[in-house]
């Protein structure tokens, strides 16, 4: 009761899946994916086990057909099911049930298949491959072209109501928290599912971005860490998390815009004043009243 896109960008190796549906909470159900090895999207009635044990199999090295096939082929249940996995060296394989309610089924094209059930129109896997196919941008660009021209054909025939999207790692580097799932985000129940996944998506940006130039700060490569500070602001400009974290990075920089930084913070909050007393006995500013009340505009 959903459509849905698993994807792999042939250059980066990322994987990620993308989802809506008019149904509640559907990100722990259809998008799974583990970096170096595949991204899974199960839906229509939906078998969640579909999405580890599917990783599992490539895991021990079956293709994604192989995999599916395995299941599909132990699954009671197969024809009111909806598949598709990518494995990480982009090989696609998709399975739409014979009993999926209408209009049902899925589209493959090079490291990408597109799938979708209880549509209104039966159009909307063609126009959300070819959307893919024709966007620019990151592997989560091109994926949220895909939802929008699925929405733009008529969608899911209930409505909308939650969004997901997972990107994973062509490596993995055992740090799922930040390195190897680089976007994991889900919208739970909104009237306008895409639209909050779409900004999500620029504010998870803009966290990363802060995080590496604070990153690049602490190991002395300042031009480089201002930066993507710059870059996480234009992001989020009215961010007051970053903002504040902003002007901290750069009290010892650039004195005016740490002030200003922090101002704004301030203003938004009183309480980031406080908090911002409280960073010199954790070490994260010198223990110097003259530089508080600096930062502070006292």
């Amino acid at each position: 009761m959903t459509y849905s896109i698993v994807a792999r960008d042939a250059a980066t190796g990322d994987m990620g899946v993308a989802v809506q549906s008019h149904f509640f909470s559907v990100g722990p159900v259809v998008p799974w994916g583990d970096a170096g090895i595949g991204v899974v999207a199960t839906q229509a009635t939906a078998e969640p086990g579909y999405g580890p044990l599917g990783l599992d199999l490539m895991r021990r090295g079956k293709s994604a057909n192989e995999a599916l096939r395995a299941l599909v082929a132990a699954d009671p249940g197969a024809s009111m099911r909806q598949v598709a996995m990518i494995d990480m060296h982009g090989t696609v394989a998709a399975h739409t049930g014979a009993r999926c309610i209408a209009h049902a089924g899925h589209r493959t094209g090079e490291g990408v298949s597109v799938q979708a059930n209880m549509m209104e129109r039966d159009t909307v896997p063609d126009a959300m491959l070819a959307a893919y196919e024709d966007a620019t941008g990151d592997l989560a660009a091109r994926m949220m072209a895909a939802l929008d021209a699925a929405e733009a054909e008529g969608g899911d025939i209930r409505g909308r109501q939650s969004a997901a999207m997972l990107v994973v790692t062509g490596t993995n580097t055992g740090r799922p928290w930040w390195h190897d799932r680089p976007l994991d985000l889900r919208v739970e129940d909104h009237p306008a599912p895409l639209d909050e996944l779409r900004r999500l998506i620029v504010l998870r940006r803009a966290y990363a971005a802060s995080s590496i130039g604070q990153a690049l700060f602490g190991a002395g490569d300042t031009e480089a860490g201002l930066t993507k500070l710059d870059e996480a602001r234009d992001l989020a400009p009215d961010n007051v998390e970053l903002t504040f974290w902003r002007g901290i990075v750069l009290h010892d920089r650039d004195r005016a815009e740490a002030q200003r930084s922090i101002a704004r913070a301030v203003a938004a909050d009183p309480r980031w004043a406080e908090l911002l007393r409280r960073l010199p006995a954790s070490s994260l500013l010198p223990d110097d009243a003259a530089l508080i009340d600096s930062l502070l505009g006292e």
